[in-house]
């Protein structure tokens, strides 16, 4: 049995072999694994930014103590959301009390939440970092947090743990306590949205009820310009989003301390003065939105990456390698049975 490197059975193996590796090399961002700890049914809604592809499902239902994991590019940007009290049957368009998408089905076929909802938002980098959030500026429907594993950085958890529809003022809550509205959404006056000419962050301060969005979670965007405690970043990691956890896991216990701004005077438009900053708790997740004394409990905030005009680098957050995934071993094992095989057939 001729093996040489100029036989044509070999020459051919040779050219499959590499073939295959070229084939199934393939370069992706993260994968999202979604996990329901909630006593009743989520459906995840799930929307792309632009020139962002979209994932295997745009919205899906996801019964109490269950997981669905997707597979992002590399580059890929966009948010994730819980819709509940969905009602999905028969042929009749349904709907969602609280995050509801309006498409009348499981699927939100590009349409993103109504208000108001709890958010997850990604921006995955191509080698670089990733950039990712919780956000409260839309409003809460139901606890969350994102967790990173695998990768390199800050990688913090962030989230929110406290049931801030059982703490929502009057004037906030939407129906029989299902959500709280952000300010914004409530009220609609530009002090509140950080538009017209409140549109910077010099201009757009926190509000009384930002400050307690952010006091019950103060890793979290309560506000438009909350991005010096709210914006995390980590370089190849894959990502957890859990709703209704309980507690943090232990996966991230290299976090520092966060800060946060503490409440100051309140003034005439609902804004709040001071400049004071204070360490929130040590060793405890109380930036998650409860304390505790687990050492090994999540704690800190994200890396604050800012340009010295204060914009943030998500989307100067691409480098110039990939991740990629390829079991080398199991195509070089492919490569010589095909050799084996071709040559056996030619000889």
């Amino acid at each position: 049995m001729d093996l040489s490197f100029t036989n044509p059975a070999f020459l051919l193996a040779f050219h499959i072999f590499f073939r295959d590796v070229r084939a199934s090399t393939v370069a992706f961002g993260a994968t999202f694994t979604f996990v329901n700890k909630c006593e009743y049914t989520v459906w995840p809604g799930i929307l792309a930014n632009a020139g962002s592809p979209t994932l295997d499902s745009t919205g899906f239902e996801l019964p109490p103590d269950s997981s669905r994991t997707f597979i992002a590019p590399a580059g890929w940007s966009g948010r994730f959301w819980g819709r509940t009290g969905c009602t999905f049957s028969g042929s009749e368009p349904g709907s969602c009390q609280t995050g509801d998408c309006g498409s009348g089905q499981a699927e939100c076929n590009g349409s993103g939440a109504a208000p108001p909802a709890t958010l997850a938002e990604f921006t995955l980098g191509t080698g670089g970092l990733d950039f990712y959030d919780v956000s409260l500026v839309d409003g809460y429907n139901l606890p969350m947090i994102v967790e990173a594993t695998g990768g390199s950085g800050m990688c913090a958890s962030t989230g929110c743990v406290t049931d801030l529809n059982r703490v929502c003022p009057s004037e906030l809550r939407v129906g029989g306590g299902e959500a709280c509205k952000s300010a914004c959404e409530a009220f609609g006056s530009p002090e509140y949205c950080c538009s017209g000419t409140f549109n910077s962050p010099a201009t757009c301060r926190p509000s009384v009820y930002s400050q307690m969005f952010k006091s019950a979670c103060p890793r979290s965007y309560s506000y438009a310009y909350d991005d010096p405690t709210s914006t995390f970043t980590c370089s190849g990691a894959d990502y957890t989003v859990t709703f209704c956890p309980s507690m943090p896991s232990q996966k991230s216990s290299k976090d520092p301390n966060p800060t946060m701004t503490a409440p100051g005077t309140t003034n005439a438009d609902g804004s709040l003065s001071g400049s004071d900053t204070g360490t929130v708790g040590s060793g405890s997740a109380s930036g998650l939105g409860f304390t505790g004394s687990d050492p090994d409990s999540a704690s800190g905030s994200g890396s604050q990456a800012m340009l010295s005009d204060g914009s943030w680098l998500a989307g100067l957050a691409m480098g110039d390698s990939t991740r990629v995934y390829c079991s080398w071993s199991l195509h070089f094992a492919v490569f010589i049975a095909s050799a084996i095989f071709i040559v056996s057939v030619f000889s």
